[in-house]
Order: structure tokens, then C-alpha cells, then sequence
């Protein structure tokens, strides 16, 4: 090839790059919640019309604890699947925009085998003995690991985790401190990861770290905003905007939706008796015990006063019931201070449950529906949980 030549492929090869990352870069301007940013990252990485990488997986330091985490990984876990997802891609013609509209309509990643197990990674970043992620974090340099390299790490538990030959570590930077680290390798295909591909990563990972960023500076503003200053749960006016995003999430996906209300027994009598100091610090450890007790994907909220309610997405009335059996119990028998002046010496709560669509169809129905229940309960005796009956 002419030198003429050369230059126009070069031109060529430059205008593409510059393309997906403008793609790219413009998909992680749409949004300022985190695991979407994340999730477009690791599209941009993998997808055909991205970097085209198998597979990739994103950490992020946690300052406070001095841990790397582990926060999503895409990607399939065999040829056969890989083969199943490029095929549909590719019948589909489905570009960035389509891939992320698809995870949006669903309202979260596929909760897949490799994605709980990248989930489970924690590894402290205290010095270079935390291993290959810690060494991403304190050096803060892109590392390739060949078949030759890679041999140094085997005990390390994303080489463990990953069973590559060949893979590449990209910190995530903003203002040159590392915030993250992407990890990238072809283990279906065994396709060479050459200089321009850890050239393309960098540069997109530059501009995750900063997404990354602004994406967390957002989130605990809105944490902020939206939270009840002494329990540190979701506030009555965030409740009301949960309520009907869930819902409306309920519909689309045509999955169940839960909510409970707790309410504390006898709380006026402990109140008059201690004084509302005492009784803050009450709310205090019953939110703390409540937000322990609830899964990841549930919404513990200070309703108002002494009742809380939690929202259960993806959760018929059955599976709620058990949940709220479950925390009732455990509340009922967690040592609380000076329940013993209570009646029966101890602190307990009772709880109403309605779900959509079983028992009805609006945020405003929901909430009227579950206080009737808790009402029932406390005139059942109190310290029970009550189902709203199914609608007829």
C-alpha cells in the first residue's frame, strides 16, 4: 500500500473511533442515574458497534470503606449464548440507541449468573497486595495482561473469576484521581487485544470516569433532598414520587407490585412517658432495622410520625406477607431502649399490605388500601400484619 494510501485508511480507522465515542459519549449525557451510566459504559465496551470487547465488567471505590466494588458485568457466559445475542443483534440492526432503549423498557440489567458474581467482589485498596483491581487503583495506569503476564495473577480472584488469557485493566479517572476500573477481554472469540483497542478503551473510560462522577455528585444531592433528616429514609413527598414511578414501571413490565405500612404500637405511650428524644432515637433504630431487613430493590420510607412504609417492586401480596411477617417478628424481639415501660415490655409494630393489580390500580388506592389493612391490624390487638382482602 501507497503512502496515499496508508494516511486514507488511517483517516478512515480515526473517523470511526471518533464516531462510536461521540455515540457513546452522547448516550452518557441522557442520564445522571448511576446504573445507567454504568450500563451504557459497559454497552459502549462490548457492543458490535461500540469496542466490540466479549465482555466487561465495572468497580468503583468506595472511599469511605477504602474498598473496590464490584458494580455490573455484561457479557455472555458461554459461545452459545454469545452466538444467540450477536445473531439477534445483527438480524436487528440494533445500534446504541436501540440497546439502550431495550434496557430501559426492562428497568434493569439482566440479573445474570456473571453479573451477581461481579457484584460480590469486595477487595480492599490498601496496598498493591490487594491484587489486580487495587494495583488498577493505586497505579492508576492501563494494564494488558498477555498469556505470558496474566500467569503472575492466577490466584487472583477476578483472574479466578474471569478464566481469561488475556484481558485489559482501564482505571476510571476524574480530576486525576481513580473513582473506578473497567476490565475488558474477547474469552469467546480469542481475538488479540491490540494497542488500538486499549487506546479506544482509555479514551472512553476518560470520559466514564468523569460521567461517573457527576452521576454520584447527583445522586447525593437527590439523597439529600429527598431524605427525612433523622432516620435518613426516603421523606413522605419522595414516598408519593416511588409510588407512582413503580407503578408505572408495574404496568409496562406487567409485574406485581407491594406496599406495606408499619406503624408502631403503643408509640404515645412511650413518647409521654420518655419524652421525644427518646422517642427519635426509637425512629432512629427502627429505620435502621427496617433498611437492614429490606432487600436492595425495595424503598424503605418515612411515612410521617411513628409509620414507615416499604415499597416491594416485582412482589405479589404472598411473598410480601412472609416479608412483613418476617420483619415484624424481628422487630418484635429486637432489644429496643427502655421498651420495657411498653405494654407486654416490648416494642412492637403492626402492618397493613395491598398489592397492584390484585387489590387495586392507582398510587392513591394503594396507600388507602394498606392503611385500612394496618388499621385492621391494630384492631386485631396489635403487633400483626393484615392483607388488604382481594379485590372481587
Amino acid at each position: 500500500m501507497d503512502e496515499v494510501g496508508k494516511i486514507k485508511q488511517e483517516l478512515e480507522r480515526t473517523k470511526t473511533e471518533l464516531a462510536i465515542l461521540y455515540e457513546i459519549s452522547n448516550a452518557m449525557r441522557t442520564t445522571l442515574r448511576l446504573e445507567e451510566i454504568l450500563y451504557i459504559i459497559l454497552t459502549g465496551v462490548t457492543a458490535h458497534i461500540g469496542l466490540g470487547f466479549n465482555r466487561a465488567l465495572l468497580f468503583l471505590v468506595n472511599e469511605k470503606e477504602n474498598l473496590i466494588e464490584g458494580k455490573m458485568g455484561i457479557g455472555p457466559e458461554s459461545g452459545e449464548e454469545a452466538n444467540l445475542i450477536w445473531t439477534r443483534v445483527e438480524q436487528e440492526q440494533m445500534d446504541m440507541d436501540d440497546l439502550i432503549s431495550a434496557y430501559k423498557a426492562k428497568g434493569d440489567i439482566p440479573d445474570t449468573r456473571f453479573n451477581q458474581q461481579v457484584r460480590r467482589v469486595k477487595i480492599p485498596v490498601k496496598d498493591q497486595s490487594g491484587g489486580l483491581l487495587a494495583l488498577g487503583v493505586l497505579d492508576g495506569m492501563p494494564l494488558l495482561l498477555t498469556k505470558e503476564t496474566i500467569q503472575s495473577y492466577a490466584h487472583d480472584p477476578i483472574i479466578q473469576l474471569l478464566k481469561s488469557d488475556e484481558l485489559v485493566v482501564a482505571p476510571l479517572k476524574a480530576k486525576d484521581k481513580v473513582n473506578g476500573i473497567i476490565l475488558a477481554d474477547n474469552f469467546i472469540t480469542r481475538k488479540p487485544i491490540t494497542k488500538d483497542d486499549i487506546r479506544m478503551l482509555i479514551m472512553l473510560a476518560n470520559q466514564a470516569g468523569l460521567a461517573i462522577e457527576n452521576s454520584q455528585l447527583y445522586e447525593k444531592a437527590v439523597t439529600r433532598a429527598h431524605s427525612d433528616s433523622l432516620t435518613e429514609l426516603w421523606n413522605h413527598g419522595y414516598f408519593q414520587y416511588l409510588l407512582q414511578s413503580e407503578l408505572e414501571k408495574a404496568k409496562v413490565t406487567k409485574k406485581p407490585l407491594t406496599l406495606i405500612m408499619i406503624d408502631i404500637d403503643n408509640f404515645k405511650v412511650y413518647n409521654d412517658a420518655l419524652g421525644h428524644q427518646s422517642g427519635d432515637k426509637i425512629l432512629k433504630a427502627l429505620a435502621t432495622l427496617i433498611k437492614n431487613q429490606s432487600r436492595k430493590m425495595d424503598y424503605v420510607c418515612r411515612y410521617g410520625g411513628e409509620e414507615f412504609t416499604v415499597i416491594l417492586p416485582q412482589t405479589d401480596k404472598k411473598e410480601s406477607f412472609l416479608i412483613a411477617e418476617r420483619l415484624r417478628s424481628d422487630i418484635e424481639k429486637f432489644p429496643f431502649l427502655n421498651e420495657e415501660m411498653l405494654p407486654d415490655n416490648k416494642l412492637t409494630v403492626s402492618i397493613g399490605i395491598s398489592s397492584y393489580p390484585e387489590d387495586c390500580l392507582t398510587p392513591a388506592d394503594l396507600v388507602s388500601l394498606t392503611d385500612k389493612a394496618l388499621y385492621t391490624a391494630k384492631q386485631k390487638g396489635k403487633n400483626n400484619t393484615c392483607c388488604c382482602p382481594a379485590a372481587a
